[in-house]
């Protein structure tokens, strides 16, 4: 799926989706100053530069809501938005995915949604049902990885945080060429992919995927790290998204 074209009077504005307020302000500082606009439902949006950040809430189901207000909000105002991007900190799969660095997503998994059986896990769509996986724009992936410096690969979307060495092999396994985990991409996507929107997942790394030891983890790196990739961002957009502040 491919960005949608400029609306009359002018680009399209970019959706930026993060799940709590310090990732929000992360991205907020790569454009400041930002004005505050109010969504149905209590949340807000910080309006600044090309983005509408908005910071949704933990997990994938507070994703899918809150991008999918202001995803409908946008298109009754007739002024709908050209991509919806999932943004935040987020595990890396090492050695691929050190501290700090950036990942962009080539695919968005829903790691954990499907059933346990004798035999193993088997995805939902094994059992007949709905989707597992949405791949953002190869062209635009490209390009953004290339002007943030990060790596591409898939992102997979889980509603428990991995804690285990276990866990993590067993993703690796599952999901070759997985560099990240978060908890909110595959609700971001599936709310674009409702509204006909494109997606992208950007994270960027404050640690390791496996057995969870808080002191190791570099937080502050991660959210410096992703004001740095937002302000690459731009630039990287095709013209129907370039919106100067």
């Amino acid at each position: 799926m491919t960005a949608r074209p400029p609306a009359a009077d002018g680009p399209a504005r970019v959706l930026v989706v993060t799940a709590v307020g310090a990732e929000r302000d992360a991205v907020c500082a790569a454009a400041d100053p930002y004005e505050v606009r109010a969504l149905p439902g209590g949340q807000v949006l910080h309006r600044t530069g090309a983005f509408d950040v908005l910071a949704a809430g933990v997990g994938p189901a507070a994703a899918a809501a809150g991008a999918a207000t202001a995803l409908t909000a946008a298109a009754l105002a007739d002024a709908p938005y050209g991509l919806v991007v999932s943004a935040g900190i987020g595990g890396g799969f090492s050695p691929h995915a050190p501290l700090g660095s950036v990942v962009v997503a080539d695919a968005i998994v829903a790691a954990d949604l499907g059933a346990e059986t004798p035999d193993g896990f088997l995805p939902v769509t094994d059992l007949g049902f709905g989707t597992v996986a949405h791949r953002p724009d190869p062209a635009l992936v490209h390009a953004v990885t290339e002007a943030t410096g990060g790596a591409s690969g898939t992102v997979v979307t889980v509603s428990t945080v991995t804690g285990s060495a276990a866990r993590a092999a067993a993703l690796a396994d599952r999901h070759p060429g997985v560099l990240a985990e978060a908890m909110e991409g595959f609700g971001v996507a599936e709310a674009a992919a409702a509204h006909g929107v494109p997606v992208l997942e950007i994270r960027t790394v404050s640690n390791a995927v496996g057995p969870r030891d808080r002191a190791a983890w570099r937080i502050g790196e991660a959210l410096a790290a992703l004001t740095d990739a937002f302000r690459a961002l731009p630039a990287a957009l095709p013209p129907a998204l370039r919106r100067t502040p």
